[in-house]
């Protein structure tokens, strides 16, 4: 779990549970990254699908 936090967020995982303000940022950056990948599979479905 460490590299994996400290790949995708450049922050370790002992700073990230202990700094509130850390945290936030990346849970913020995570949603916004599932947000767009919900937009691409819509988009790729309605391509898929002929609904364009």
């Amino acid at each position: 779990m460490e590299k994996a936090m400290q790949g995708s967020h450049g922050v370790g995982y002992e700073t990230y549970m202990r700094k509130h303000e850390v945290r936030m940022d990346v849970e913020m950056k995570r949603e916004e990254d599932y947000k767009k990948g919900q937009q691409l599979i819509a988009d790729l479905d309605s391509k898929l699908h002929g609904n364009i």
